[in-house]
């Protein structure tokens, strides 16, 4: 390991050094692209958006040194080409090993006043923590990939160009944060047809967008710029769950298998679907709610049965298809860095 000394502004390692000092090198602010619709970001004190700052995120995120044996990054469950999500039940971590949830998408994660599923995190921040820390995923410790960090020089020079630090727990939690906040998609087919005013969806999608605002009263639960009103529910979706849901974290009985309403925005690429991935179709997700769920104790009032006809469940469907936002899943400035 190299050599570490910090002496004013100056950060020395053996065979290089990096000065830094806030009021001679003004901080490159990263300028938001909010969408038409959406509410403006909120950031946390000491953590406002800067372009080092993100870029030195989109590293971290992209970079498999975060797991214990360097095989697995915050990429490898959360694929920009499936909105950031999963096409798998449950993502592998090292050495292959499986949790017991489905990977959720990061579209718009920064609007999210609760992280996971059991919706009790309340910030990026803390979230960061998690996957580190998990044995069936990176099975990591974050001090630990500090220290591997410091022997890098660009990390090094990149921590303290954003956080006049050297790379740490607090500059690993915050530069991922920071990355996953500009995670935005607000430019669907949907929001062209709603936000911009162009009339780019067919009768069918319409149909589909009438049954789901309206007659169906979807929104009861999927409300809202981000299709979700952020709340935890039960869906029925067994009578015996193997995962308690909020319950694990809160231990209060009433939380028992009570999960957080997913964003419903880019629902068509995120398959399979409900928390431990086990509805592999949207036309599936749709006969499950018709169907009312099973019976639990905790399951919501707003879970009642109903039927639709072959048309309008294809209507449905191909409603919930215009919620894909194709730019936000090619945009370069969210790709893989290192390739």
């Amino acid at each position: 390991m190299r050599g570490v000394l910090i002496i004013g502004s100056l950060v020395l390692l053996s065979g290089f050094f990096v000065a830094f000092n806030a009021t001679k090198n003004p901080i490159s602010v990263y300028e938001v692209d909010i969408p038409v619709g959406f509410p403006e970001l909120e950031f946390p004190e000491g953590n406002a958006l800067t372009q080092t700052r993100v870029e030195l995120g989109r590293m971290l995120f992209y970079d498999p040194i975060l797991s214990v044996d360097s095989t697995v990054s915050c990429a490898s469950c959360h694929n920009q080409t499936l909105a950031f999500a999963d096409n798998k039940v449950i993502s592998p971590g090292v050495e292959g090993r499986l949790g017991m949830r489905n990977a959720p998408t990061l579209a718009n994660v920064g609007y999210n006043p609760t992280l996971l599923f059991d919706g009790f995190l309340k910030t990026l921040e803390m979230q960061v923590l998690v996957p580190i820390q998990e044995h069936a995923e990176f099975n990591s410790n974050i001090v630990d990939i500090a220290e591997k960090l410091k022997k890098d020089s660009l990390y090094v020079r990149m921590s303290v160009e954003a956080y006049e630090r050297l790379p740490d727990p607090y500059v690993i939690t915050r530069a991922i944060s920071s990355f996953e906040r500009t995670l935005i998609s607000g430019n669907s087919k949907y929001d062209q047809q709603v936000y911009q005013k162009n009339n780019v969806m067919n009768r069918s999608e319409k149909r589909g967008m009438n049954l789901f605002f309206n007659e169906l009263n979807c929104v009861e639960c999927h409300s809202g710029f981000n299709f979700t009103d952020f709340s935890v529910q039960n869906n029925g979706l067994y009578e015996v769950y193997a995962d308690s849901g909020r319950q694990r974290a809160t231990k209060i009985e009433a939380d028992r298998a009570i999960f957080k309403v997913p964003t419903l925005r880019n629902i068509a690429l995120t398959a399979p679907y409900m928390h431990d991935g086990s509805i592999a179709t949207l036309e599936e997700v749709i006969m499950h709610y018709e169907s009312g769920g099973k019976s639990h104790l905790n399951k919501s009032e707003k879970i009642k049965p109903f039927q639709l006809s072959k048309r309008e469940r294809k209507d449905l469907i191909r409603f919930l298809e215009c919620l894909t936002d194709y730019e936000f899943i090619t945009n370069p400035a969210f790709s893989n860095p290192f390739e």
